[in-house]
């Protein structure tokens, strides 16, 4: 590997459904690929449907989709695989100098959330679908990932599942932090779920969609079951806005733009750095 060389492994976690957030996913990995100064490869593991799974010595940087079902343990063979290879990364950079750089989105940030026992992952009173503003925590102020975002921001919310009631303790023993909240909601008395978590520096995971586009949300909505989520979060009236405001600038447009990239560009840098200087 010379010192310029980045390797990606996207770890498909969709099920054979089909699904936009990978599409988006593979998109913004070949647009970095294409725009970066370094020397980058980009290989697909299909977890859940071939059981395939990446060796971790074998690449730099993992991003893990979205999906469908219960995170919760359903005695599949890649659950355990799943399960060790957030061991083996948490573990690698605990003893290592040379990082291994970890995104999560939707149903791999909760499985990673179950996993490290932080919060309770339940299902939610209703399915969530739609673009919703994310707040920002204390913590969330400072992150890297959310620097050129306002607060709140916006991104695709898709989950019939949330994490909650987070185990501050638990937090603070391995060091991880939430840095976003779901919306405030004043009428309902619920927790607001976790909706972004900076696990370790190379870790980080999101609740909602950050590589979504206005043209993958148009297309799940020709799913029922999330138009009919989305009208009864939003009515009727709100659910069109809502269509109508799809590729402002200022929202999902600028969400996609900012967070994967960043993380990609951040993560490729430490590593070139540490193969300098190693």
């Amino acid at each position: 590997m010379s010192k310029n060389d980045v390797r990606i492994a996207l770890l498909d976690m969709n099920n054979n459904h089909p699904n936009q957030g990978m599409r988006n996913i593979k998109e913004l990995s070949k647009t970095f690929q294409e725009q970066s100064e370094y020397e980058v490869s980009v290989d697909v593991f299909d977890v859940r449907y071939k059981n395939e799974m990446p060796n971790i010595e074998d690449f730099d940087i993992f991003i893990s989709s979205g999906g469908p079902g219960n995170p919760h343990r359903e005695g599949y063979e890649w659950e355990q695989k799943f399960a060790d290879f957030l061991t083996q990364i948490w573990d690698h950079n605990k003893s290592n100098e040379q990082k291994k750089y970890l995104f999560l989105v939707c149903h791999s940030f909760q499985l990673a959330v179950i996993h490290f026992g932080i919060a309770n992952v339940c299902k939610r009173k209703s399915y969530s679908f739609g673009v919703m503003p994310i707040h920002k925590s204390e913590d969330g102020e400072q992150e890297f990932l959310f620097k050129n975002l306002p607060d709140p921001f916006y991104g695709v919310d898709s989950r019939a599942y949330q994490c909650i009631e987070p185990n501050q303790e638990k937090l603070d023993e391995l060091g991880m932090k939430i840095v976003a909240l779901e919306k405030i909601r004043p009428t309902v008395h619920l927790e607001r779920a976790m909706m972004a978590v900076r696990f370790s520096e190379e870790i980080f995971g999101t609740q909602f969609h950050p590589e979504a586009d206005p043209l993958g949300f148009i297309k799940n909505l020709e799913d029922e079951k999330n138009k009919e989520a989305m009208i009864e979060t939003f009515g009727m009236e709100k659910y069109l806005e809502t269509i109508d405001r799809m590729d402002d600038d200022d929202k999902i447009v600028l969400t996609k733009a900012q967070i994967i990239p960043r993380f990609l560009q951040l993560a490729s840098e430490q590593i070139t750095k540490n193969l300098v200087l190693g």
